[in-house]
């Protein structure tokens, strides 16, 4: 079964929830070379229904002392499908990484080149 690293809204028990119907169970892991970073809001919807401007994001920096701590879950090709389509809506794409663990998960970053900070 695929791995899921989550450093943001999918380590709820409510999105995890709403998105797959069930409450995930994981571990603490770590994706190396990357720092957090923001992506701004650009949907109205989401504007209104979240009261942020920005999500949390992860940049790419390639430096082996940066880590993002997170969770990391294993899910269902279908829940993978699942997540596909909650963090699609909101311009992410999904990657592989090797996470600290030595395990590789999928991750989602912003599609944008250049998120902003808030």
């Amino acid at each position: 079964m695929p791995l899921l690293f989550s450093y943001g809204t999918l380590q709820q028990e409510d999105v995890q929830r709403s998105t797959f119907g069930r409450r995930l169970q994981g571990q603490t892991d770590e994706l190396i070379g990357f720092e957090r970073s923001f992506v701004r809001i650009e949907d109205p919807e989401v504007l209104a229904s979240t009261g942020k401007t920005h999500h949390a994001n992860v940049t790419f920096n390639g430096r082996q002392d940066t880590r993002v701590r997170g969770t990391v879950f294993e899910v269902t090709e279908a829940e993978l499908a699942a997540a596909d389509e909650y963090e699609g809506r909101d311009a992410y794409k999904r990657i592989a990484v090797i996470l600290a663990s030595g395990n590789q998960a999928w991750v989602y970053v912003a599609s944008s080149p250049e998120p902003e900070a808030p």
